[in-house]
Formats: C-alpha cells, sequence, structure tokens
C-alpha cells in the first residue's frame, strides 16, 4: 500500500528518483517494471507493472467496441510508456506526459494506495486550497462507510 506524500525532483532528463519508502516498498513487493499514465495529462501515474496488469484484466472483460473503454484506452495509451527502475531507484517520466502536467523539478509524490502520482508542487497546492475537502465531501465518504 502506497500512501503519503513525499516531496521529490524531476531532474533535467526527465527522470525521478522515488522517495525511499516507495522504493523499498517496489523492490519488496513488485519489481522494477512499471507503467506511467495519466487519465487528464495533469497527474502522472506511476503503476507496478503487476497493478496495471490487474486493470489490463479487467479492461480485457468490457467490449472492444465498448466507447468508454476506447476513451480510457486512447487517454492512457497516450501518455502511457513502460518504464524500467534503474540502479538508483529512478524512473524516466514520459516527455509528453512532464510536459503535459509540467512535473519538472520541485514535484509531490503521493501514495495513491495501489500506485504513485505525480504532481507539480505547486499546482498541487494551489488545487488543494481552491478545492478544499468539504462538509459535503466528507458526508458522501461517510455514506460509503469512511
Amino acid at each position: 500500500m502506497f500512501r503519503g506524500n513525499h516531496p521529490a525532483r524531476v531532474d533535467e532528463k526527465g527522470r525521478l528518483k522515488l522517495p525511499a519508502e516507495f522504493m523499498r516498498r517496489c523492490k519488496d513487493v513488485y519489481g522494477d517494471q512499471f507503467y506511467i499514465t495519466s487519465k487528464d495529462g495533469k497527474r502522472a501515474e506511476i503503476y507496478p507493472l503487476k497493478e496495471w496488469e490487474k486493470i489490463e484484466e479487467r479492461l480485457a472483460q468490457i467490449p472492444s467496441m465498448n466507447p468508454h473503454k476506447k476513451k480510457f484506452l486512447d487517454v492512457t495509451n497516450y501518455y502511457g510508456q513502460m518504464a524500467q527502475m534503474d540502479e538508483q531507484g529512478r524512473v524516466l517520466i514520459p516527455a509528453i506526459l512532464r510536459q503535459a502536467a509540467s512535473v519538472k523539478g520541485e514535484v509531490v509524490v503521493l501514495g495513491s494506495q495501489t500506485y504513485l502520482e505525480l504532481v507539480n508542487h505547486d499546482a498541487f497546492k494551489a488545487e488543494l486550497e481552491s478545492q478544499p475537502l468539504t462538509m459535503d465531501d466528507q458526508a458522501a465518504l461517510a455514506d460509503l462507510g469512511l
């Protein structure tokens, strides 16, 4: 399980050094293969390959002509790319995604249970401030059992 916020940097070559806690979990549980993609171009999603393959298994159950499946695949393939963690614990973020999500320099790596999210630090902070967790949000979560 990935959780928490870990400030990090994407270097000039587009490589993200995974925060130590996340890197340990990857090495212990998942290995060094990742699928890096996005559903909106604003956040990079770094999936251990084993977790992405679970999504692909569920997608395989949906008819190929389903327009929602097609749209999902179009977006995640457009931004997506396989990546392998190097000996220093770095993964290369796809260039098209680095540009779209402005993930260069100071970034935030967030644990999202089965994958990591990589976001521009300043944009993420502004989003949190402009769209705080409201009482309505908390009530909706309570209805879901949280």
